[in-house]
């Protein structure tokens, strides 16, 4: 089986998407689904930064992998907590034990790990 390339685009593309289907999930009260969107908003952000650098992606550790190297090449430590609450969304999706407020502020930790992805896509080229 091969893997097929996306370019970073593809992957930012569907990072915003899910970003805002997070959000309207979270508006109709579906918390674990709006889980799930942030993680995949957060994962798809990972792989955007990670295809346009030509780094390898497919897995989640991989994943973790790369929020740990772009801290230590920037410097800024900031993606690691962040990842890590859009990481415990994605368990909560199985779970479902977040209440409302929980996935409210995990998604505003996405929304800034999202950012934060866009801005080391800006400074790469």
């Amino acid at each position: 089986m091969t893997t097929r390339v996306r370019p970073p685009n593809f992957y930012r593309e569907r990072g915003l998407h899910f970003l805002a289907q997070a959000r309207e999930e979270l508006a109709q009260g579906d918390l674990a689904q709006a889980s799930e969107k942030g993680w995949g908003a957060a994962t798809q952000m990972t792989k955007a930064v990670a295809a346009h650098r030509g780094w390898r992606h497919g897995s989640h550790v991989m994943l973790f992998d790369i929020v740990e190297r772009l801290a230590e090449e920037t410097g800024d430590a900031d993606g690691l907590p962040l990842f890590t609450q859009a990481a415990a969304l994605h368990t909560n999706f199985y779970e479902g034990w977040m209440p409302r407020r929980t996935v409210e502020s995990g998604l505003d930790a996405v929304a800034r790990y999202v950012a934060l992805m866009e801005r080391a896509l800006d400074a790469s080229g």
